[in-house]
Formats: structure tokens, C-alpha cells, sequence
């Protein structure tokens, strides 16, 4: 097979999320491009969870659709996704643990029976060794040596390699076995395609990011889906150099991120929509001060709790509204992980540059999906250029200097000679507050207007400093799709399955969402024979964000907000249904 979707599933607390590790570490240590996507409830016991992982000797950029080899750990696992299994798939299952009949097979689906639970009990009396036994069997199906699979299992005990280690590498060994044994020609292998693949997921991508930026300080409250972020900055903190926080809450992390910030390292903070909600405040005063300040915002469905482990692309308003009044910011949104640590390190240099709030809008799926990454996606930058170029210049140093670019000059707090003010409240250059007394008197009123005007300034530059919107497809295509974040990733998927059915498409990706490039935008869209808009949301926010930037509405829309990210075959149906009604 050129390409394989493996999935594998049962109850939290099962381990079906070490079992997709080991799949898709094993599939890109084979050379193979990989995406594994981990969808889980949030409790610690019971509920459903399940992992799915996509193979491919060509690049793959989201989940798939069909699964070619289902490994169920209990009856609700096959009875949720067997209506989902491709011709000629195989589901795994033990027979100790629930009985499946020819009956409940999809047409063309075969069963193989492993004892998954008579393997584990050779080893311990812990049942979750058949965990091991079934992805020997599922390896097996899928054409991974297994040589490979036992150094990947192996490997991903570190620490605790031991007897531990040894009888799940042997359980993986002995069900790797009998399916070898009971199973005739084998359908799904897939062939090794050249050297091993970095591996990573969104969060990962991230992490790295910040650390090749120069990230020294990273404050941080745990909230899924960013909680990953904070564990791997932490492991690596003391090889890395850098200092993290784990506060009390978001509040606290994004007002430690400022002070960081304005003592002079380069600093981060990532949360959620809800702990996003509480630094809304924090945020603002960073855009008062000038103070450069880093925040990943990693989507989740809302509103208030909402879907704590599911997928929304739904705090766009929030991100563009964070803060009251006008400051300037910048909002990128990246597409897969090597794109994530790429939008992280440009996050770092266009806060430092133009002195403002820059948010990294991740959601749920990017950030804990894993991806292969060639390496040129993540080129490291060179030397970090020196953040503060200020001499003394006899005592007249003005923090705030009005200048061309809105950009004043920076200085280390402290310095003899270069002293300042830096309050929440509005101030004229050197710091001075303006706010009390001085409100209403006209000349201070101009100086208000004057500051803002300042500030606001720095918008046309991060506009132009930004990645810009890209063309991706042939110019003179029958579709347009328009997209942000990780939708794209099913959208490129969708792309050849819909010139195979004779609809060609280009896509328009949108990196940085605001400031939009709108001399690079309006072109695009205007050239558009047909557009479709896919964001997961309800209410479309990047298209009225789109019509209030360039008054180009884009009325034919794909919105989902299930909680569930987008498949290619539904970007494909919904293609279809637009080009076949013309509109």
C-alpha cells in the first residue's frame, strides 16, 4: 500500500495513547510521512479514547479519513468506529474481552483475533500488557519490522527500561507473531521510503520555537490543549537555560511574562480561551508600556469550559478584542508544526521589533496532533541581535519618543542616564502620566492624541513584517478555498481527491490574520473564480474579519464547531456540492 490509517481504541486510562506514539514513531522511523491525531475526553477513567495515525511514502497533512487497521481494546470501540473501516480493512480485538460477529463487519472487513490478555498474563499479572500484544499484531498488519517496533518501544521507556520494558517488548514480539502466523497475504504493509523523520506535535513545534528564538521565561498555568508546552519547556529548562514558572493562575502568568519582559529577556506565556479570558487586562497594559510579550493561544471549543479536549477555531474576536481600547498586536496562526515553530520564532522578533503583544493562535488539533517535519522547516535562526541598542545621552532619554515608525527607543530599567516612567496609564515620551490632572487640559488632550497615533503606527508595520497571504494551487482554478490554522491541513489533503474527480482548487492561506495583508489579499480573492471559506467555527470569523478589512464578503461557507476537526473527505463533499450548484 502507498499509504496506511491505522486507529486504535478503548477506554482512558488504557494507554491508547502510548500505543499511537509507538505507531507513528515507527511509521516515521520507517522514512514514512506521518500524522497521528489523539482524541480524548477529559476524565482520568472510563469514556472513549482513541488515536489515529496516517502513513504515507508521500506528505500527509491531516488524520485521514477510513481506517485500514482498527485495534479495539473493547466492544465500544468497535461499535463506534467499525462504520468507519475501508474495504477490505482488518479490525484487531481480543475474544476474552467481548465477542464480535461476522454480522457487525462493514461489507469487505476481516477480523483477526489475538489473546492480547494470554500473551500479557506470560508476563504480569498487568492487564495492560495487552496493549503491547494487540500493536504487535496491528505493527505487524501494517508492515512494520520489528525490529523497529522493539527499539521504538524500547526507546520510549527511557528511564525506566527494566523488566518493565522487556515483557512489553517481548508481548509486542509474541503478538507481532501470531498475527504473522493467522493472517495469509498481507493487505496494508506499507514499504520503508528512506531515512527516519523528525516527529513532533504542535505544542512541541512551539516549545522549540521559543527556545531557537531565545525564550528565557516562560510563565505558564496548566489548561489543556497548552499544558504540553510548560511539560516540554520544563524537562528541557536547565540544558536550555531557561527559566519557568508554573504560576497560580493566567492572571499572574501574563503580568510575570511583562515584568520578564520589561527587565529584558525575551519571555512567553500559553494558555487556553479561558485562561486567555483572564489575561485580557495583562495584554492591554503590555500595549500601553511598549513591552514586548509572546502568548500562544491554543483554541479550544467554547464558550466557558465548553469541550475542554476538542478542536474550535473560535477565539479569533477574542484575540483581536483582548484588551480595551486600540492597541496595535499581531495574530499568527500556523497551519502544521513546522509552520509552529516557525510563526513562534517570527512571534519573538516581531514583538521585539515593534514592541507590542504578538499572539500565536494555535487550536486543540494542531497543538497535540504529531507531525513529521522535514528538517529545513525548522531553520534555526543565527545569533539573537542585542535587544537594547540605547546609549545614556544626558539625561534626555525619552522612553516614548515619537517617531516615523511608532518603534521609540528601549532601554535596560536601571541604566544611569536612562530613567523612566513605565505606568498602565496614558503618559507623554518620557513616562509622565497624563491621566489624572492633566486629562481634559488641551494640551494634554493633543499629547493623548499624539501617543496614540504613536503607537497605532506600529500596525503598518507588523502588516508588512508579517507573513503575507500565499497562493497555493494553480491561478486559474474552479475552486478557492480560504483558510487559517489547521484546517488547512485537511484542505490540502482534499486537493488531489478533487482533481481526480475533476474539480481543480487552489487555496489561499492566511498565516498572519491580523494586521491582514490586505495589498497581497484583495488581488487574491478578486482573481477568484469561486470561493469557499472553512473555519471551525460557527459565526465565519475570519470572513468578517476579511469583509471589514477589504469590504470582499465570502458568502459560500464550510463552518464546523462540533468539537471535531475537518476530514478530507468532508472538505471534498462539501467542494463538490458548491461546484455542482454554482455557487
Amino acid at each position: 500500500m502507498a499509504e496506511i490509517v491505522l486507529r486504535t481504541g478503548g477506554a482512558a486510562g488504557d494507554g491508547i495513547a502510548s500505543v499511537g506514539d509507538v505507531l507513528a514513531k515507527s511509521l516515521s522511523r520507517m522514512g514514512l510521512h506521518v500524522f497521528g491525531m489523539n482524541a480524548y475526553q477529559s476524565v482520568i477513567r472510563g469514556g472513549h479514547v482513541w488515536f489515529q495515525a496516517r502513513a504515507s511514502a508521500d506528505p500527509v497533512h491531516s488524520q485521514g479519513d477510513q481506517a485500514d487497521v482498527l485495534f479495539a481494546l473493547n466492544k465500544e470501540t468497535a461499535q463506534i468506529h467499525l462504520p468507519s473501516m475501508g474495504a477490505g480493512s482488518t479490525v484487531v480485538y481480543d475474544p476474552e474481552k467481548f465477542e464480535l460477529t461476522d454480522s457487525e463487519l462493514p461489507v469487505g472487513t476481516k477480523k483477526l483475533a489475538v489473546p492480547t490478555l494470554e500473551i500479557a498474563r506470560k508476563y504480569s499479572s498487568q492487564s495492560i500488557l495487552q496493549n503491547a500484544a494487540g500493536l504487535g499484531a496491528t505493527a505487524y498488519l501494517a508492515g512494520i519490522p520489528l525490529a523497529v517496533l522493539q527499539k521504538t518501544l524500547s526507546d520510549s521507556f527511557g528511564r525506566k527500561k527494566g523488566e518493565i520494558a522487556d515483557w512489553n517488548v517481548g508481548a509486542a514480539g509474541e503478538g507481532y507473531a501470531f498475527a504473522e502466523k493467522n493472517t495469509g497475504a498481507n493487505d496494508h504493509a506499507v514499504k520503508p521510503a528512506g531515512a527516519p523523520k523528525l516527529l513532533m506535535t504542535g505544542n512541541q513545534a512551539i516549545a522549540l520555537g521559543a527556545a531557537a528564538a531565545g525564550c528565557k521565561f516562560l510563565a505558564q498555568y496548566p489548561m489543556t490543549p497548552a499544558s504540553t508546552i510548560l511539560h516540554w519547556l520544563a524537562a528541557h529548562s536547565q540544558q536550555l537555560g531557561i527559566v519557568v514558572k508554573q504560576a497560580e493562575d493566567e492572571i499572574a502568568v501574563v503580568n510575570m511574562a511583562i515584568g520578564a519582559s520589561f527587565a529584558g529577556v525575551r519571555s512567553m506565556c500559553a494558555t487556553s480561551g479561558g485562561g486567555f479570558s483572564l489575561m485580557v487586562e495583562g495584554i492591554g497594559m503590555a500595549g500601553m508600556t511598549e513591552t514586548p510579550l509572546v502568548v500562544v493561544e491554543a483554541q479550544r471549543a467554547g464558550p466557558s469550559t465548553g469541550l475542554p479536549t476538542k478542536t474550535e477555531q473560535g477565539d479569533l474576536n477574542l484575540m483581536l478584542g483582548a484588551g480595551q481600547g486600540d492597541f496595535p498586536r499581531a495574530i499568527l496562526a500556523p497551519a502544521d508544526a513546522g509552520e509552529a515553530f516557525r510563526a513562534t520564532v517570527k512571534a519573538f522578533q516581531l514583538a521585539e521589533d515593534w514592541q507590542t503583544p504578538v499572539i500565536v493562535a494555535s487550536d486543540f488539533h494542531l497543538s497535540e496532533s504529531m507531525m513529521t517535519v522535514e528538517r529545513d522547516e525548522i531553520p534555526f535562526p543565527g545569533p539573537i541581535p542585542s535587544l537594547f541598542t540605547v546609549e545614556p545621552n544626558g539625561g534626555d532619554y525619552r522612553r516614548y519618543a515619537y517617531t516615523e515608525s511608532g518603534v521609540s527607543p528601549r532601554a535596560l530599567p536601571g541604566q544611569a542616564g536612562l530613567q523612566f516612567k513605565a505606568g498602565s496609564d496614558e503618559h507623554d515620551e518620557r513616562g509622565h502620566l497624563i491621566s489624572d490632572v492633566l486629562s481634559g487640559v488641551p494640551i494634554w488632550v493633543a499629547e493623548r492624541e499624539k501617543m496614540m497615533d504613536k503607537r497605532m503606527r506600529k500596525l503598518e508595520g507588523l502588516r508588512s513584517a508579517g507573513p503575507a497571504p500565499t497562493l497555493e494551487g494553480p491561478a486559474d482554478a474552479a475552486l478557492t478555498f480560504v483558510a487559517w490554522g489547521s484546517t488547512v491541513g485537511a484542505i490540502r489533503d482534499a486537493t488531489p481527491l478533487l482533481r481526480a474527480k475533476g474539480v481543480t482548487t487552489n487555496l489561499i492561506r492566511i498565516p498572519q490574520v491580523f494586521p491582514l495583508a490586505t495589498t497581497a489579499l484583495v488581488p487574491l480573492l478578486t482573481k477568484a473564480t469561486r470561493t469557499l471559506l472553512v473555519e471551525a467555527n460557527f459565526t465565519g470569523q475570519l470572513g468578517h474579519l476579511i469583509r471589514a478589512e477589504t469590504g470582499i464578503a465570502l458568502p459560500n461557507r464550510f463552518l464546523k464547531y462540533d468539537g471535531e476537526p475537518f476530514a478530507p473527505m468532508e472538505i471534498v463533499q462539501k467542494a463538490l456540492e458548491g461546484v455542482s450548484h454554482g455557487h
